[in-house]
């Protein structure tokens, strides 16, 4: 089949949007390509139609966001495309069972989490699989110079070799929405390009406007401007003029259940469990109201109508702050991407430097506390993971979340741990009476008959904790819990938590590198520097402001839509919002 008859047989597209029929040539015609496409530019068509022309092949599609994987195999599934995802929580029989499927079965698609690739006996059992591409999904986390570096990402091209030594050239497709030249160049040579090939769509976009509302601080000083008005209030004030779908995003979870009440809204963050997150995304997608979330709100979300994104607290860099932004007007009518500034924003940037580079002291001492309650003795440890509940760590140990995590992924960059964020387990169970003394216990007619279907769903119940695939109803929850209580069986329901693993043993003395403190700290000032300048500045067209600093040429034209080119034009008070 063609490109063009796969996107209409299998996804009912009537035509490619700008540059994906570009890419996708590249990729068939067998080139390593770096391809940059704005939030909602379907990134994914990218991958899944080439692979789909090979006919023979199977991708290997690496995402840090699972809950992405998980939509998008169950998108290609509706279509009769058969695909698996390998992730951290999926049980050791669950993994075998995807990995075989793909060996052995006609299955197009793979989807791994880059934490999986840490395994070196995973990595080898990729060997054995039909791979004929690879799609690397946020690619910008691979490059040290970038806003969301991860570690795991640099195992990517190691692999590549790895399958190269049995495949011969596998092209890489790797794929972000936002990467300045830097990035771009070093996510290239992580990937071992076989040379350079960047294909950019402009992040111009001509219904998008872009304002930044100064705002009164919540405890204003005679400095300041009595006229303004405070944050909440310029939100409420924005919302009632611009009907429609929006999204607020706010620092920390305590803010999304506080502007939400405010606003009578939904919240979102990570702190939520999946049911209630899926939940509260479906029913905004379903219709006309505002979201309060945090940045775990908007991956993979193809939502056309949002009318207005609005930044209550300023983002950590232009990098974020564009992905973010780019989830309004998908549907290519106005819309608005408004972010609230006010005199505290630049105090509180001292603080989230702090917060995310803590002193190589205190990163030292989250290391052998974090040791201590976990009980792991020096020289010892490696190979060995754990299931974190950060909260409990930081009130035992007597430590400050926020630096505390930081430091976590810094010990992760420097080799000594991976550290995962938090995501949720699966329930787990261990039966601990023999099946020949069952008989003796009083049991209801409801608990025999779950005790019967565990005992042959899960054959080593008896000896090792198994994970539970079915779904968790609340009466079979209750039956589990009260078993549990009488010590028939050990049960540990769903939970969430953060992964944490030894990549060595417990050493005496941490270092971390130039290249992981340091060098990354100004990087880290210098966006929070940009994203200050985007704020503060009223001079330049935002939009120039963004397109030059992605290094997109062509941009001495003023957009004409942002507040700064309406101010120049003196026609401001007509601005909405």
């Amino acid at each position: 089949m063609t490109p063009e008859e796969v996107l209409h047989i299998y996804f009912k597209y009537p035509a490619f949007r700008p540059l994906q029929e570009q890419i996708i040539r590249s990729v068939l015609e067998g080139n390593d390509t770096l391809a940059l496409l704005p939030t909602g530019g379907g990134k994914s068509i990218c991958f899944q139609v080439p692979t789909l022309v090979k006919n023979d092949i199977l991708c290997l599609v690496v995402t840090p966001l699972i809950a992405l994987m998980k939509d998008q195999v169950e998108h290609l599934l509706r279509r009769g495309i058969r695909s698996a995802a390998i992730y951290t929580g999926m049980s050791r029989e669950a993994q075998q069972i995807a990995l075989d499927n793909c060996q052995y079965g006609p299955y197009r698609f793979l989807y791994v989490s880059p934490e999986r690739l840490e395994s070196e006996a995973f990595r080898r059992r990729l060997t054995y699989l039909p791979i004929g591409l690879i799609a690397v999904d946020e690619a910008h986390c691979i490059s040290q110079w970038g806003y969301d570096f991860r570690p795991s990402y640099l195992r990517i091209g190691e692999l590549r070799d790895e399958l190269e030594q049995t495949f011969g050239h596998i092209p890489v497709l790797a794929l972000t929405a936002t990467a300045t030249p830097e990035v771009a160049k070093d996510i290239q040579k992580q990937l071992h390009f076989a040379r350079p090939n960047v294909m950019q769509q402009s992040l111009s976009r001509e219904n998008l406007r872009y304002v930044v509302r100064y705002c009164r601080p919540d405890r204003p000083t005679a400095k300041d401007d009595g006229s303004l008005m405070t944050k909440n209030e310029q939100l409420q004030y924005i919302l009632e003029r611009i009907k429609g779908s929006a999204i607020v995003y706010v620092r920390n979870r305590k803010k999304a259940v506080e502007i939400a009440q405010l606003l009578g809204a939904d919240f979102y963050h990570a702190g939520l469990d999946t049911y209630e997150r899926e939940r509260r995304q479906k029913r905004w997608q379903q219709s006309q109201s505002v979201m309060v979330c945090t940045n775990a709100f908007g991956m993979g979300i193809d939502k056309p109508d949002v009318r207005v994104v609005i930044h209550y607290d300023l983002p950590d860099s232009l990098e974020a702050y564009s992905q973010e932004a780019g989830r309004a007007g998908r549907d290519g009518k106005t819309a608005y991407a408004v972010l609230l500034y006010s005199r505290d924003d630049r105090t509180k940037m001292k603080k989230r430097q702090y917060d995310n580079f803590p002193a190589k002291e205190f990163v030292e001492e989250v290391y052998n506390k974090v040791c201590d309650y976990l009980v792991v003795g020096l020289e010892s440890g490696e190979g060995h993971a754990f299931a974190l509940h950060l909260d409990d760590v930081c009130r035992i140990m007597h430590l400050p979340l926020l630096p505390t995590y930081s430091a976590l992924h810094l010990l992760d960059m420097a080799g000594y741990i991976i550290f995962q964020e938090e995501q949720e387990t699966q329930p787990r169970i261990k039966l601990l009476v023999p099946a020949s003394e069952l008989g003796a216990y009083t049991l209801s007619p409801e608990q025999r008959t779950l005790i019967t279907k565990l005992m042959r769903t899960y054959p080593g119940v008896f000896t090792d904790l198994q994970y539970l695939h079915e779904e968790i109803t609340e009466n079979m929850h209750a039956l589990l819990v009260e078993l549990a209580k009488r010590h028939i069986m050990t049960y540990i329901p769903r939970t969430r938590a953060c992964m944490f693993a030894f990549r060595q043993d417990r050493q005496r003395d941490v270092y971390i590198p130039k290249a992981f403190y340091e060098e990354r700290l100004d990087r880290y000032v210098h966006r929070l520097r940009t994203m200050l300048a985007y704020a503060e500045q009223q001079t330049m067209c935002r939009q120039q402001f963004l397109l030059q600093y992605f290094g997109e040429k062509n941009t001495s034209q003023p957009c004409g839509r942002c507040d700064v080119c309406h101010r120049k034009q003196q026609n401001y008070n007509q601005f909405v919002p």
